[in-house]
């Protein structure tokens, strides 16, 4: 009998290394096309130019918002670009590594990008609502600015007010429209590197962990130091409340 090997018999009790799951493969597989679908819902919409705007840090406890807005040419995005881009998707659908990676292949690929951040006093002052309409509309209209082309104007989930072009929100559009994912992977790893660095100069909330969102970690670190200039007041966290009521 042939040893156990290539192309021998495994013993018996013995296991033979596993390989990727079929499951494993049809995830990878669906993550490598989405893409593909992404870019062809915008281009189902008959607009050579297609403008996407997202946000992200909406539902953070510290830390700005940051609205991105992204303008794709489709007739100028090469076959090339469109392969570098076949894992687009939803910023929340990749690990913080693959988001670096997408980030400057979004950025070679797009005619335009603008970044608006809106600082957490701006936030406390105006709401949380309105300060991410206008943040998201400042975004779209600055990557449309000065075209006489007509440019489809895509904003994930919204409606943006005083906005001269035409607009179209969309449900779940991160997920849906290459031009939108786009903009979120912009807007999400640009506030993620703001946030490791405010880490360093607000050390003790772990802001370098957890981006201002509210995790354990952070709401544990809110009672035991206070807030820093970084927290937004206006909400109502529970966090906040324990704090007041062990002043």
């Amino acid at each position: 009998m042939p040893a156990n090997g290539a192309g021998g018999l495994a013993q018996p009790g013995s296991r033979r290394a596993a390989g990727p799951s079929k499951r494993a493969i049809k995830r990878a597989a669906r993550r490598r096309s989405s893409g593909s679908r992404l870019f062809a819902f915008d281009r189902r919409l008959g607009s050579r130019l297609v403008a996407g705007a997202d946000e992200a840090g909406r539902g953070c406890l510290a830390g700005p918002l940051v609205a991105a807005g992204v303008l794709f040419d489709y007739e100028r995005l090469t076959t090339r670009e469109l392969r570098a881009l076949s894992a687009l998707n939803d910023s929340k659908q990749h690990t913080a590594e693959a988001r670096e990676q997408l980030y400057p292949l979004v950025l070679t690929s797009a005619l335009r990008v603008t970044v608006v951040s809106r600082c957490v006093s701006g936030i406390d002052a105006r709401g949380l609502h309105k300060t991410n309409l206008a943040a998201l509309r400042d975004a779209i209209r600055g990557v449309s600015a000065g075209l006489d082309e007509d440019v489809l104007c895509l904003i994930d989930g919204f409606a943006v007010p005083a906005f001269e072009r035409q607009q179209r929100p969309i449900v779940n559009g991160d997920a849906t429209s290459a031009a939108i994912a786009a903009a979120s992977i912009v807007a999400k790893v640009t506030r993620d590197r703001y946030m490791r660095h405010a880490d360093e100069a607000h050390p003790g909330w772990a802001f370098g962990e957890h981006v201002g969102y509210s995790t354990p970690v952070h709401r544990e670190a809110i009672v035991r130091l206070g807030v820093s200039p970084l927290h937004r007041m206006s909400f109502q966290s529970l966090a906040y409340q324990q704090l007041a009521l062990e002043a």
